[in-house]
């Protein structure tokens, strides 16, 4: 890696053609590839834009959504190839590419350290010599894709006969990938899907070459170390190797958020830190003995990254997480969205998240998923969603129908943000007797569900100008909380300026990290107590995450002398938030 930092996945569009934008870089980024109508849409704007003919793929092929991910992936493949290329055959002159390249590496890089040693020499052999030098450095970033395990509608013929598991949402995105001409991994989040990983097992692509290397590689994305270590092993007994870890904050992170029982990151970092190399030895071992059985070349280098993100915001936070814990790479994510260089946001949402207060930022039950999702009050697709409830037609027109997962009122599986669902559970709401209060409460629930398929592609149509006639021009988005302290537009340069402590950038009123992450867990953990009042058989589950909150500020408090470190830290204001909370926990309770 040239970088300490990686730009994680931002729900679908903001991050659709990050790598096209920074891979040239040398920045590592993650685009997802759930949506294939918006990345064949991405796919035909960048051929014309390039001057080449578009050749689109359409759903009456087979296997289509497959071809449409590996088409686009080869293309973004060929675009960042082409941005080196042409860097290597260019001069190094102010606001070029090839500066800019080495501007933004981190000042410790022996690679900084030679681009700024030609800076000093005059024009002449010596100073073309360190150009040639430098050129020959240049390496694109790792252009990653994830894919949402949970997403992963089952498909059907033009028959309405059920497709082959292989032909599954999920599936057919991996096999996307495996088939690309990308050398990089694929990011696996949301938990387990046994299916996913079976097939998984069966694609060829993630065994080693014949140089005993791996193409293409698997990162988890977990949220504890047992998630780890369960899912880590179920596939190197299938003979597939997890190359990274990616550690993500519960609820101090974008897009959907999936609470741990009250485990908070710094404890779940040291539980990796303690283990690590034990994890690895046993991995090592299953794995090997499965690709023995299978007949496959051993891997010649048995390695693991361990990464983190969710809620760093200061170069002081990375580097303690880095040097501290011992990880590889920190994700910074939801501040990048204030970045047009490297994601795509329209201007309207733009503007609203620079515009926006702490208080637009909150934890929601919108999404279909059943998990809870990181929304912003001021985004378009939420004023829509009240508008079509004051006009009396909540729900969305469901056209993609990626999360339909509810069969109430139907034989085959519907969204619960799809207008036919919600007249449906209202209907069947109006049918209970039950006070005004209690009525409005649960219309609220049903009607809280938003369309996520259309609204978190609207921002690229948006951008792009390839929007559709009759398509909602709405814009769903998914901020991390992280994103209230920021307010500005920053260029590139500033935000990994800011990333590395060479030019910070000014936060509003902003906490540490792991005082941030606890707050979210104590407001967390107290909506919960109020929402299942008076139910005793949920005080075993509230103790536990009570108790595992106090654990977690016991810990922070061995960490005071370490964190005293950080130039940026007030350490008594830490110990007294530490305090606060401790406070508030002991006298939560559920009754």
């Amino acid at each position: 890696m040239k970088h300490g930092f990686h730009i994680p996945v931002l729900g679908l569009a903001f991050s659709i053609d990050t790598p096209i934008k920074v891979a040239k870089y040398g920045i590592n980024s993650v685009l997802s590839i759930v949506d294939d109508e918006l990345i064949e849409r991405i796919r035909l704007f960048y051929l014309a834009k390039s001057g080449e003919q578009p050749q689109p793929i359409s759903k009456n092929e087979s296997d289509y959504r497959a071809k449409r991910i590996t088409a686009y992936l080869d293309l973004v493949k060929q675009l960042v190839d082409a941005d080196i290329n042409r860097m290597k055959n260019s001069g190094f002159a102010i606001g070029s590419d090839l500066n800019k390249y080495y501007e933004l590496l981190p000042s410790q890089s022996a690679e900084k350290q030679i681009y700024l040693a030609m800076l000093q020499l005059e024009e002449g052999n010596e100073r073309d010599a360190f150009a040639s030098q430098l050129k020959k450095l240049l390496q694109p970033g790792d252009i990653d894709v994830n894919i949402m395990s949970k997403v992963d509608k089952m498909n059907v013929d033009k028959h309405g006969h059920t497709l082959e598991d292989k032909y599954s949402d999920a599936s057919a995105a991996l096999r996307g990938f495996a088939n690309s001409t990308l050398t990089s991994s694929v990011v696996l989040s949301a938990g387990m899907n046994p299916r996913l990983y079976n097939y998984l097992a069966e694609l060829p692509a993630f065994l080693p070459n014949e140089a005993g290397k791996l193409e293409k590689k698997i990162t988890l994305k977990v949220s504890d170390f047992r998630s780890a270590n369960i899912q880590a092993k179920y596939l190197a007994k299938k003979g597939i190797w997890v190359s990274e870890f990616r550690v993500e904050s519960g609820l101090n992170c974008g897009g959907h958020a999936f609470a741990t029982d009250g485990y908070l990151l710094g404890p779940i970092l040291e539980e990796f830190k303690q283990k690590k190399e034990e994890l690895l030895a046993e991995l090592s071992t299953i794995y090997n003995e499965a690709l023995a059985k299978k007949g496959c070349r051993q891997l010649a280098d048995l390695k693991i990254r361990f990464t983190v993100q969710g809620g760093i915001g200061t170069a002081d936070e990375q580097s303690f997480l880095l040097t501290y814990y011992g990880f590889d790479s920190a994700g910074w994510g939801s501040p990048f969205l204030l970045v047009p260089e490297a994601t795509t946001v329209d201007e309207k949402t733009l503007d609203a998240l620079v515009q926006a207060e702490k208080e637009d930022f909150y934890l929601s039950n919108a999404s279909p998923l059943g998990v809870p999702f990181n929304n912003f009050k001021k985004s378009s697709a939420e004023q829509e969603r009240i508008l079509r409830i004051k006009k009396g037609r909540p729900g969305s027109p469901c056209t993609k129908k990626y999360l339909i997962t509810n069969t109430e009122f139907s034989a085959e599986p519907i969204c619960t943000a799809a207008r036919v669902y919600q007249h449906a559970k209202i209907k069947e709401l109006e049918t209970r007797e039950l006070s005004a209060p209690d009525f409005q409460k649960a219309f609220e629930k049903i009607t809280e569900k938003t369309c996520l398929c259309e609204g978190l592609a609207t921002a690229a149509y948006t951008k792009y100008g390839i929007q559709k006639a009759k398509e909602s021009a709405a814009v769903a988005i998914c901020p991390g909380p992280n994103t209230a302290f920021f307010q500005g537009i920053y260029s590139l340069q500033q935000m990994v300026d800011h990333i590395y402590g060479r030019v910070p950038i000014e936060l509003r009123n902003r906490p540490n990290l792991f005082i941030n992450e606890l707050q979210l867990y104590v407001d967390y953990l107290r909506n919960y107590i109020q929402e299942v009042a008076h139910d005793a058989k949920k005080i075993k589950f509230v103790d536990k995450f009570k108790a595992q909150l106090l654990d977690g500020i016991s810990y922070y408090r061995t960490l005071s002398n370490p964190l005293s470190k950080l130039g940026s830290l007030n350490v008594p204001s830490f110990l007294s938030g530490l305090k606060a909370f401790e406070e508030q926990l002991l006298k939560m309770q559920l009754v």
